[in-house]
């Protein structure tokens, strides 16, 4: 009995764990390419003299802005076989300068020219299929042109062959061999490869931990202008690893990055204005970093300025727009902007007083243990506690309900199943919802009552009925894993589905990862990402992670490295460890 299971969350998904920066896809306008282009071999200059004249033709018009007359002498040229051509009306067909935008156009042409072995076309086709643009995704033909680009010196191409071989992404997993890539492309001057071989040092994958030569690509990619270098050499250091402690230094790199629009760089910057020079403060400036920062997502930030308006620090006193940030930093689970933003409620200050959502929000605050919320939840508890008794033994169900919580949890009294199973069971035989849930809980874990899944099923049942959200969901797992019912997973889609659409965050993950798997549902990773999406924005840190993934290897959405970061940082915050967690190999 004791190996029973206990409920908790589905993870079902099989996506590929992966970090750090996602690959470029080049966009390069035809004019900047020459620069590029393989030097013609003997063939190319023997080629007829029309050829030569077209190319000259499309360049003079694209340099007065005539886009359509070039794209017409560039096909002139590009049907006569000139790689140059074809791969510059392909970037003509991806922008629509001149033609239709049209993606499978551009990659007729541009994939012609890299047969022709254009080192750029190939470049460009290898992202491509990375991005699945136009063409299904297919990271294993990426990686193939890539290296095609690569060998011929392209160090966009050789940090991109980099980046599949560390994140195991159409190549196999290989340190050594993305430490090569990235070294190659890093002393010539890529400033994203740089930074990667650093962070390569830094984590010890492929080479020796070594945090100096860690320090050393960081500064060499951060004197190259690339602001999450300077962000990762400012914390080196701020930390005395692999240079030397040096607080002016850090600053220094902090604000360069911050200058660029690196968000967290931003927040920091805020909060050294807060802290002032000489301990004088700067809220203005404080004010300007942390809007700077909120406005690119960023949850802490968010928060500060929010609290800046509450108090009115740095901007004008205004409740209405602290509860806005307040709010934006709550929906991405930060514990401090969610127990403000209750007492908000609470105080009615800037939106509508409502216990219920004050009592909401602060409970998500304590359930990630943040001690404000936890300390102002026992003091309730404590002045609440006599007068609950009293209701329970009168009968009354609600009171029932949370004296049996009481018990369960040891609040304001020693802890004790089975008196807890007993007031449950009072209150659920009135009908209480959710103490309905919660004898179901203790009868499928055994605890105050003896373990009985068929009479844990039949009361959970009873409270999804009645509309518990966490009630649905865990009776979605009964009928996805078959415990105590026949396994259905039209029914758990069904469970759901009612408790996502309340907006239970387990709920609205397990329904996503669904859809992406297609079990139960059709297949439909559009889909899946709007539910896991809801999902993370609540903070619940599996699907902030998954929809990291998403981001990073373009399921169901656009790609976007810096976001694909930014959700899986969300998720490690606070604590996610997904090798633990399962479901992602």
């Amino acid at each position: 009995m004791k190996n029973q299971r206990r409920w908790r969350p589905v993870v079902i998904c099989c996506m590929v764990l992966a970090s750090h920066a996602a690959l470029p896809l080049p966009l390069k306008n035809f004019s900047s390419t020459q620069d590029r282009v393989l030097s013609e071999d003997v063939e190319l200059q023997a080629m007829q003299k029309s050829v030569q004249e077209a190319r000259d033709a499309a360049k003079e018009a694209y340099d007065r802005k005539d886009f359509v007359h070039a794209a017409e002498w560039l096909r002139k040229a590009g049907e006569q076989g000139d790689a140059w051509a074809q791969y510059n009306l392909g970037m003509q067909f991806q922008y629509g300068q001149g033609v239709p935008q049209d993606f499978a156009q551009a990659f007729q042409w541009i994939s012609r020219a890299a047969e022709q072995g254009l080192a750029l076309a190939q470049l460009t086709l290898g992202s491509y299929y990375y991005l699945g643009q136009g063409i299904p995704q297919d990271s294993a033909s990426a990686a193939l042109w890539y290296r095609k680009a690569a060998e011929q010196g392209d160090t966009a191409a050789m940090g991109n062959l980099g980046v599949l071989y560390r994140d195991h992404q159409g190549v196999p997993q290989d340190y050594p061999q993305a430490v090569k890539w990235f070294r190659q492309a890093a002393e010539l001057g890529d400033a994203s490869s740089q930074l990667n071989l650093g962070m390569l040092y830094e984590q010890g994958q492929g080479v020796p931990k070594d945090f100096a030569k860690a320090a050393e690509w960081y500064r060499r990619a951060a004197d190259n202008g690339y602001p999450v270098a300077q962000y990762n050499l400012a914390m080196a250091y701020e930390r005395g690893q692999g240079v030397p402690k040096d607080g002016t230094q850090a600053d220094l790199w902090y604000r360069k990055a911050a200058e660029q629009g690196h968000a967290i760089s931003q927040f920091k910057e805020g909060v050294k204005s807060l802290l002032g020079k000489n301990g004088v403060p700067d809220y203005e400036q404080a004010a300007l970093w942390f809007r700077k920062a909120a406005e690119q997502g960023d949850a802490q930030a968010q928060f500060g300025l929010g609290a800046l308006y509450q108090d009115g620090i740095g901007v004008p006193q205004d409740d209405s727009q602290a509860v806005v940030w307040f709010r934006k930093s709550a929906e991405q689970g930060f514990a401090k902007a969610q127990y403000s933003l209750g007492l908000l409620y609470e105080a009615g200050r800037g939106l509508d007083r409502s216990s219920e959502k004050a009592n909401e929000w602060k409970l998500k605050a304590m359930v990630q243990g943040y001690k404000p919320a936890q300390a102002s939840q026992e003091t309730v508890k404590d002045s609440q506690s006599s007068d609950v008794r009293k209701a329970a033994e009168q009968g009354d169900a609600k009171a029932q309900f949370e004296l049996g919580h009481a018990y369960q949890e040891g609040q304001g009294m020693t802890r004790d199943s089975k008196l807890a199973a007993q007031w449950y069971r009072k209150s659920a035989d009135q009908g209480y919802a959710l103490a309905q849930l919660n004898l179901g809980i203790l009868y499928h874990n055994g605890q105050g009552v003896p373990l009985d899944d068929n009479q844990a099923l039949q009361w959970v049942r009873k409270a999804a009925e009645q509309g518990v959200a966490a009630a649905q969901s865990i009776l979605g797992n009964s009928y996805l894993e078959g415990t105590a019912v026949a396994k259905d997973v039209a029914q758990a889609v069904v469970w759901f589905r009612k408790a996502a659409e309340q907006g239970f965050a387990p709920a609205q993950f397990n329904l996503g990862v669904l859809y992406h798997n297609g079990n139960g549902v059709p297949q439909d990773d559009s889909q899946s990402i709007g539910w896991v999406r809801k999902a993370a924005e609540q903070g619940y840190p599996q699907a902030q992670y998954i929809l990291g993934l998403a981001y990073q290897d373009g399921i169901g959405i656009e790609r976007n490295s810096d976001l694909a970061s930014e959700w899986k940082m969300k998720a490690i915050q606070q604590g996610y460890n997904p090798v633990s967690h399962g479901g992602i190999r």
